[in-house]
């Protein structure tokens, strides 16, 4: 079966490991999620079973929007809640110098990710290094944060929410705030509110076309040759110029390439929505 949705993310439990769990829920083999969240984080995970995961490139996944929870005094080595070694009183700051903080991140923002990331070091994830007591040296990777801002602030608490580019670590979003404040910090709480048009409305499936990045394009041919994936020609489209475009047939949809006239199957014979798959 093929379907789309988002679920709702527990805390302490892995992105991967809460497939498990999806798996029997919707009685399927094939699962697949789109953007990882840590095991301490909750909220926003796009998933989809059967052919469905192949779409996750083409989907608008971005902007991200978290809500998250600054523990100032605590440090991390991983930056969250899951490796807390020591926790200190610190000053009570001004709402001022938090705004402050909060505002010098907006715009394009180029950081080191947390040591305790997926980000691969030498074939091995780097918290798999980290964990293991190895050095982790990683490069500074670039984001762009379109909107951050104060919630509230009941010290030791800084309570914000960011609106950030597609591979933002939120956590090292922390650490930038608490540097530029002086202090030890750890985020306490995250939670994923949205991923671009994607958000929890209690698993109910989604019909992919509704949510692809790329434009659709007008086949004026023969569906069959679409369907069982023959040469198609460029004539038959209605939209000639170059790029990647979605096009369907009766009961499946497909994603091609315009590349100098010629048309390259990108994804072929993929089952459409069905209305009736309960949400």
């Amino acid at each position: 079966m093929n379907r789309l949705f988002v679920v709702n993310k527990p805390i302490f439990r892995s992105s991967n490991g809460y497939m498990g769990h999806i798996k029997r829920k919707y009685n399927t083999k094939k699962v697949g999620f789109s953007g990882t969240l840590d095991p301490f984080a909750t909220g926003c995970l796009i998933v989809a079973t059967g052919q469905y995961p192949k779409l996750f490139q083409y989907l608008k996944k971005t902007p991200k929007a978290y809500t998250a929870t600054l523990w100032l005094g605590a440090n991390s080595q991983s930056l969250d809640i899951e490796n807390v070694d020591a926790i200190e009183k610190v000053k009570e700051f001004s709402i001022n110098e938090i705004y402050q903080a909060l505002e010098s991140l907006k715009g394009e923002l180029t950081y080191y990710p947390p040591k305790f990331s997926a980000k691969k070091v030498n074939g091995k994830r780097a918290y798999e290094l980290a964990r293991a007591g190895e050095e982790v040296r990683l490069k500074k990777i670039t984001s762009t944060i379109y909107d951050i801002h104060l919630v509230r602030y009941n010290h030791p608490f800084i309570h914000f929410e960011a609106v950030v580019s597609e591979g933002t670590y939120i956590r090292s979003l922390g650490a930038i705030i608490a540097d530029t404040l002086g202090v030890n910090a750890t985020l306490s709480s995250l939670k994923r509110d949205y991923e671009g048009a994607f958000s929890f409305e209690n698993e109910k499936a989604l019909d992919p076309l509704k949510y692809l990045k790329i434009p659709q394009n007008i086949y004026t041919g023969e569906p069959e040759f679409l369907e069982l994936g023959k040469k198609l020609y460029i004539d038959y489209f209605e939209n000639k110029e170059d790029g990647e475009y979605w096009v369907e047939t009766k009961n499946f949809f497909s994603v091609i390439e315009i590349r100098d006239k010629e048309i390259k199957y990108k994804l072929n014979r993929v089952h459409k929505f069905i209305e009736h798959i309960k949400g």
